[in-house]
């Protein structure tokens, strides 16, 4: 395979990729708003010559290159998160900026730069005729991620029938290689009180007072460490192979953590003691952590058992409707994923990056530096469409994308050009290496 060739290829689509995203950028598109997104890509996919464009009932849009028998999936969420606070942009979120270099405005490094280099990946491979009977290709701008990642895969997996052999995930890498991540569950617990006159509040059962104590028992699950004398355990016990069989992989990803982030009450008034009350917990998860394992830890908590049945530790629902005003309800469960190092994807990923830009991250003169001080092969901090390719459904998923993670929901994001081209062009050499070395 002729690596120059293809790199030139795809430096001679960075115009083309550059107005694809600033196109991009001047559509609003938060979750269940991606309408013109969608549209938009479709019309890319269709005049660069898609064998086949699909918009399916929730609004992803799936397009199709190449009739070969091992189908492999390139993955970009297309929804974007709202702007905040206006005043912290420099430019207008949506007109976005270009320089030689960069290319400003929302979405562009979390996470529409990978949607572009997706499709002009799939572009390159048929224009220098590396489409061939082994493989094909799926390009999928999916809906819905920000607010629930992952549904649009259970949505494409279960309902459209898609089931690539592996899928590369373009979420922003900074020039690296991701073969997983932390999971996440969005855990809820109520407790319930008895209210009475706040002047005489002995007659009453504070909702409240019982989930101070409980959040106190959440903190020392976040905070404590994991001795022997230490009752309530904290969550670094699983970096240890003492409680954890998958320890390795857990300190590749990272400790598990627990937060409060929301707490809520009832009470008749402000002169009354409270008979409910509920908090929302952020969980991330490391390897060898499972849904029913955290809701278990939880409930095994002393304060919570202490309080009985007065007390219910549940997972959220995600029910909120696309675009296209299809409901696809799941639980706000998100799994911990982790491709293994010696994996034949990561290999093939590997040997295709390195086969163009060589042994480290690579990027312009305002990254490179920076980059090349990180390992090639690496992990995200935050979470992606993953929880589901991998996480639910054991289908091998790998990172590789344009863009910084540290832009992601941030004032002012960017991304560099030179990103959406070598992304590109590792696209386009991808399959031919895995299914030479298959």
């Amino acid at each position: 395979m002729d690596y120059g060739k293809i790199n030139e290829a795809a430096k001679g689509y960075e115009a083309a990729m550059t107005k694809f995203l600033r196109d991009l950028v001047a559509i609003p598109g938060e979750s269940c708003g991606e309408e013109g997104h969608i549209k938009r890509i479709e019309k890319e996919m269709k005049d660069l010559g898609f064998d086949k464009v699909v918009i399916d009932p929730m609004g992803n849009v799936l397009g199709y290159m190449g009739t070969g028998s091992t189908l492999i999936g390139f993955d970009a969420h297309i929804d974007t998160v709202g702007i905040g606070n206006r005043s912290n942009w420099q430019f207008d979120p949506y007109e976005g900026y270009e320089t030689d270099e960069e290319i400003g405005g929302r979405g562009t490094s979390d996470q529409l730069g990978g949607i572009v280099s997706a499709v002009y990946g799939a572009k390159i491979m048929k224009d220098l005729g590396l489409l061939s009977d082994k493989y094909s290709v799926v390009v999928t701008g999916t809906v819905q991620e920000e607010d629930c990642d992952g549904l649009c895969w259970q949505y494409i997996i279960n309902e459209d029938k898609v089931r690539p052999e592996f899928v590369v995930s373009t979420e922003p890498t900074d020039g690296g290689i991701y073969r997983g991540q932390r999971g996440r569950m969005e855990i809820r617990i109520d407790v319930k009180g008895v209210s009475c006159h706040g002047s005489a509040p002995e007659r009453g059962d504070n909702a409240i007072y019982k989930m101070a104590d409980i959040l106190q028992d959440v903190r020392a699950l976040n905070e404590n460490d994991a001795a022997d004398s230490t009752e309530v355990k904290g969550l670094v016990k699983m970096l240890d192979e003492k409680y954890n069989k998958e320890w390795k992989e857990a300190r590749f990803l990272g400790r598990g953590t627990v937060t409060t982030s929301e707490i809520f009450f009832t009470s008749p008034s402000r002169c009354a003691v409270a008979d409910s009350c509920s908090v929302s917990l952020d969980r991330r998860m490391t390897a060898g952590e499972t849904w029913e394992s955290c809701l278990d830890e939880l409930r095994a908590l002393p304060s919570v058992k202490k309080y009985g049945d007065d007390v219910k530790v549940s997972m959220y629902q995600y029910e909120r409707p696309s675009w296209t005003g299809l409901s696809y309800p799941i639980e706000c469960y998100f799994p911990t994923w982790v491709i293994p190092e010696d994996h034949k994807v990561t290999k093939a990923m590997e040997e295709a990056y390195k086969g163009l830009y060589g042994d480290t991250r690579v990027g312009c003169a305002a990254t490179e530096e920076m980059r090349k001080a990180r390992p090639l092969t690496d992990k995200w901090t935050f979470s992606t469409n993953g929880v589901s390719i991998m996480g639910r459904n054991g289908i091998p998923c790998i990172g590789f994308g344009p863009g910084a993670e540290a832009q992601a929901h941030a004032p002012n994001e960017k991304t560099w050009k030179i990103d959406l081209v070598r992304c590109a062009a590792v696209y386009a050499a991808l399959p031919t290496v895995y299914c030479n070395n298959k």
